[in-house]
């Protein structure tokens, strides 16, 4: 049977890179509250799931609609950012202020469209997409920019 009404999309995150990261244009001394959420479609800075930095690992259970046609999936739902065909989802990094309001400073695009449709598909059918990666770039800071195979890794599973 087929979840046409929903289907979960779990983004399973290992190799967080600390609480700390090196100087960028807005932080000369760095980073030191590290910690990395779901961001909110058109709400930046609302965020789901905060997972700090040095977590061995993060976890996030997202809740989308399915859309099949005969063009194949499209997924929608409110942590779903971009246009049909441009669907992505964001994991936003952040660094609390003075104050503790988180302030992000970098951010990973999730690129769906890289799913193969094959791989969606059978999603569908069995209820959840997951999505699993390592959060750390090859310089040991977080991970950002777009985000494609091989550095995620898509495939169908049973929902939760």
């Amino acid at each position: 049977m087929a979840h046409n009404e929903g289907v979960q999309i779990r983004i399973e995150a290992v190799d967080l890179p600390g609480l700390s990261c090196g100087p960028g244009p807005d932080a000369p001394d760095g980073h030191h509250h590290v910690h990395v959420g779901v961001q909110r479609r058109n709400r930046p800075h609302e965020l789901f799931g905060l997972v700090a930095g040095n977590s061995p690992t993060a976890r996030w259970t997202l809740e989308c609609a399915t859309l099949v046609s005969p063009s194949g999936v499209d997924l929608k739902g409110p942590h779903i950012q971009g246009p049909p065909g441009s669907r992505f989802i964001y994991l936003s990094w952040v660094d609390g202020d003075a104050t503790g309001d988180p302030v992000m400073f970098r951010r990973a695009k999730l690129w769906l469209d890289a799913i193969a449709a094959s791989v969606l598909e059978r999603a569908v059918h069995q209820g959840a997409l997951i999505g699993r990666l390592g959060l750390t770039d090859p310089a040991g800071n977080p991970l950002c920019a777009s985000v494609r195979p091989p550095l995620i890794e898509w495939s169908a599973g049973a929902s939760e």
